[in-house]
């Protein structure tokens, strides 16, 4: 186990702070959190409740882990918590039901540096490795409107792709592309 630094904890600190009033609203109004994906590269789907009565559920965690695995390699990774909660409170802000189509979540190292060799726009260090970064569109939800609202919660970076028609999220720094 990594000990915290004194950057982790006064970053962990500030995101706490700012992200205060929409947990306490969040707690206050809603129980549970659903989040709902169609896989556009593997044809699978999953619409699940991930969190309720005030805990995340490990087996949605662990199928929805399985669902956003490297569809290249079959590798799984553990996927950022706060990437979910993102994404479900971006789908409130967007007013829709419809699931996320995903083109990519988590890469394997391998896959990631395949990718970056391809193309500059692949980070080489993307947070796709860490499991802190998704790649999504919602059927019905203009992408530069998905892109605007996911740039107003202002927690994490945004990309957004008009050519290819998607909106890449993270939990990483806010910072727009």
């Amino acid at each position: 186990m990594s000990s915290m630094t004194r950057r982790d904890l006064l970053r962990f600190s500030t995101a706490a702070l700012l992200g205060a009033p929409l947990v306490r609203a969040r707690a206050a109004t809603a129980e549970s959190r659903h989040i709902s994906f169609v896989h556009t590269h593997v044809n699978e789907s999953l619409s699940i409740d991930y969190f309720s009565r005030g805990a995340y559920i490990p087996q949605a965690l662990a199928s929805l882990n399985r669902l956003l695995r490297d569809f290249r390699t079959g590798e799984q990774h553990p996927i950022d918590l706060a990437l979910f909660d993102i994404l479900h409170d971006l789908k409130a802000l967007a007013g829709t039901s419809a699931p996320y189509e995903i083109i990519s979540c988590y890469r394997a190292p391998q896959t990631n540096a395949q990718l970056h060799s391809q193309s500059s726009a692949v980070a080489e260090h993307s947070l796709h490795m860490e499991g802190k970064a998704i790649d999504i569109r919602v059927r019905g939800v203009d992408t530069a409107r998905l892109r605007d609202l996911a740039q107003s919660l202002q927690r994490g970076g945004v990309g957004y792709y008009r050519k290819s028609d998607f909106i890449h999220v993270d939990t990483g720094r806010v910072r727009y592309w």
